[in-house]
């Protein structure tokens, strides 16, 4: 039953990693640096650290950009 649950816990870890990946590719950055990429998520994180407009900000652009999904 372990090696069950340790299999289902990698598989949905797999899967995770796998979404945010084709999160990188949605926004265009497919071909950045991984350097640039890691850096360009440190300072979000950054900023979003007590600014709910800058959330709010992002998150309308993520919005937008699920919502042109069928473009």
């Amino acid at each position: 039953m372990a090696r069950t649950m340790r299999s289902d816990a990698r598989k949905k870890d797999t899967r995770e990693k796998i979404e945010l990946g084709g999160l990188i590719v949605k926004a265009g950055l497919r071909y950045e640096k991984r350097a640039l990429l890691l850096g360009a998520l440190i300072d979000a994180a950054r900023r979003l650290k007590g600014d709910d407009g800058e959330r709010s900000r992002l998150t309308a652009l993520g919005v937008e950009a699920f919502g042109n999904d069928d473009q």
